[in-house]
């Protein structure tokens, strides 16, 4: 399986995108599909938040449609300064202004107005949040935690495709407990199952998560700007699955 290319060029990734936009017809339209991209991927972190801070399923989900409708329609990211350039970061600072202001107006519009990208009959939006939601009181480290859960499995099923592409599905599910901590079967068992020597699964093992762990910084630095941010996301991803 070959390695991804080289160092990222940030300039290329969807938030370096959104925010260097420029006035110009193709740039704006360019920033808005990446913000676009940006926001379904966070659909369920801003839905868990909302949710915490006491609205109904219903109107949560109406709520964060409206939230991306507002912030796409409007090009709210405008207001972003790219010197603390965490998409994270300024989603939910983002949010918690939108909810501040719906709250005073009580005008939410419905399903997002003209801007429909969570289709929420297929994703049962409820049924994550309900487990999600025992395991903090705080609304803001929900939100983190569904993130850095979010991020991980994007990167694992990105590594799962690219290892059923190249034939080797059986050898990802039974390695795949090495990626994310838990419990699976003696390596001299993994081996026979696989017919590989317990070197070879060794070897596989640490290829697999040298993949894993570039498919993770990749994902990451699509949300940052620079760097160094790429690396404070990396750490503070590591913390918020601590934190309990």
């Amino acid at each position: 399986m070959k390695d991804p290319p080289g160092p990222r060029e940030f300039a290329t990734t969807h938030w370096s995108m959104v925010l260097a936009a420029n006035p110009d017809e193709a740039s704006e339209t360019r920033a808005r599909r990446a913000l676009e991209e940006l926001c379904r991927a966070y659909w369920y972190p801003l839905y868990a938040f909302v949710r915490f801070r006491g609205y109904s399923s219903n109107d949560a989900q109406d709520l964060t449609q409206s939230f991306f409708a507002r912030i796409i329609e409007t090009g709210g990211f405008a207001s972003a300064d790219p010197a603390r350039g965490r998409f994270r970061s300024y989603l939910l600072g983002a949010l918690k202004h939108f909810l501040a202001n719906e709250w005073h107006s009580g005008q939410a519009r419905k399903r997002g107005g003209g801007v429909r990208l969570i289709e929420w009959d297929a994703l049962d939006p409820e049924a994550r949040y309900a487990g999600a939601s025992e395991q903090s009181d705080d609304p803001e480290h929900l939100f983190d935690r569904a993130w850095a859960l979010e991020t991980i499995d994007g990167a694992l099923q990105a590594l799962r495709v690219e290892m059923a592409k190249a034939g080797k599905t059986e050898q990802f599910d039974a390695l795949a407990g090495s990626l994310t901590g838990e419990e699976q079967l003696p390596r001299e068992e993994i081996a026979a199952r696989l017919k590989m020597s317990e070197g070879a699964v060794k070897v596989a093992v640490h290829r697999l998560r040298r993949r894993y762990r570039k498919l993770l910084r990749a994902a990451i630095a699509e949300t940052v700007s620079n760097d160094a941010d790429l690396e404070d996301e990396m750490r503070y991803l590591v913390a918020v699955l601590r934190r309990r």
